[in-house]
């Protein structure tokens, strides 16, 4: 009898000091400060393992808890049983960014706290439940984007994604896209991430894991070359066209390129005259990214991926990082565009490459599906229309 009236104090106390969070979570949120509603959710989270995962509450405290709280918050929504382990689970998957957090590593400053300090250990029910934890941003975390992701995309993310740099990728992808919660589990389940992301040797060979990242997420592994018409250029009877035709076109159509390309690019030139030990060379496409801080070079092929392209890279990065690059900038980046590669052996032969570089592949209008090139609209009607 006792040990059930003691169990229901620590319950009752339990469900008290949640609703305390809750309430100053969404006093602050209707403040216009929306990143405390999601650090309530952590808190909330890390309250719910610490008592859960040590077997200080029982088996269906979880239910208990928040059959209270709907007595203590009539019409509260959103802090049942089933969204009381989603916190947990918030918690735990990133974990690593709190500095009271025993998973916490050397990685965390000790200086970038947005949370306060100590630990609940109070009676009271009003004690502050932020207390619990001190969120820190790890070296290279993309704090923005986890800020920015609502809370059940977090859930999604955290469920369907086992390695962080895939959590990156599909919170990056959440933010930029304002993404629907059903949408972003269609393009999990088509696992985006690996289908997405360029080959490519970033984290290996730009050094900074945030510059690393963002290469990553500036690139694509494939691109549509609509502009590019095979059968205007008078090309229709070669397997391949020529890379100075694909080029060509590129230039007459910069501002398209640029805009399937990515953001942040400026055009710097092409067949952009390199020269070391008197020996020439000419790069295909020069560009330079405000973004990355880079100058990124792309290297035109017209058929399957072949090695000996990365080597050919290799020497225009090296060159351009000697001689062009001003000491502010980072390491120059190469892009190998061709019309079809093996992401295995992509990967596998660039291992040995010592400058950051990707590989993608690209489609033109003559490749495109004829469903979709019937949809477009006739050039005659559009102008008629316009």
């Amino acid at each position: 009898m006792e040990q059930n009236a003691n169990i229901t104090r620590i319950y009752n106390h339990a469900a008290e000091v949640i609703k305390t969070a809750i309430l100053q979570g969404q006093y602050e949120a209707a403040k216009g400060v929306n990143r405390v509603q999601l650090l309530t959710n952590y808190a909330i989270g890390k309250y719910v393992s610490m008592n859960t995962r040590n077997g200080a509450w029982g088996t269906g405290a979880l239910k208990v808890i928040s059959e209270r709280l709907r007595k203590l918050l009539p019409g509260l929504r959103g802090y049942g049983e089933t969204q009381l382990k989603e916190m947990r689970l918030f918690y735990e998957g990133w974990s690593f960014i709190d500095t009271k957090s025993s998973v916490m590593t050397d990685d965390l400053p000790h200086d970038n706290s947005s949370v306060a300090t100590d630990e609940l250990q109070s009676a009271d029910p009003v004690e502050d439940i932020m207390n619990l934890i001190k969120v820190a941003m790890p070296t290279n975390f993309p704090m923005e984007d986890f800020f920015n992701t609502p809370f059940t995309h977090h859930s999604t993310i955290l469920r369907k994604c086992e390695s962080n740099e895939e959590r990156y990728y599909y919170m990056h992808r959440c933010v930029e896209e304002h993404m629907a919660v059903e949408r972003l589990k269609v393009i999990i389940g088509n696992d985006d991430f690996k289908k997405g992301v360029i080959p490519n040797n970033f984290l290996n060979r730009l050094g900074d894991t945030s510059l690393a990242r963002k290469a990553v997420m500036q690139f694509k592994d494939s691109y549509l070359l609509d502009f590019i018409n095979v059968e205007e250029i008078g090309e229709r009877d070669k397997e391949d066209i020529d890379e100075r035709v694909v080029e060509k076109q590129i230039i007459h159509n910069i501002k398209k390129f640029i805009m399937e390309f990515g953001k942040d690019f400026a055009f710097v030139g092409n067949q952009y005259h390199l020269e070391i030990y008197s020996e020439e060379f000419f790069p295909d496409l020069l560009f330079f990214n405000r973004e990355l801080n880079a100058l990124v070079v792309v290297e035109l092929k017209t058929g399957k991926f072949k090695s000996g392209y990365l080597a050919q890279l290799m020497t225009y990065l090296r060159i351009l990082d000697d001689k062009v690059k001003k000491p502010h900038e980072n390491p120059s980046i190469g892009i190998v565009l061709c019309k079809e590669a093996n992401r295995s052996f992509v990967e596998y032969v660039m291992q040995d490459y010592d400058k950051p570089m990707g590989v993608a592949t690209y489609t033109t209008f003559q490749e495109t599906p004829e469903a979709l090139k019937d949809a477009l609209p006739d050039m005659d009607e559009l102008k008629k229309l316009l």
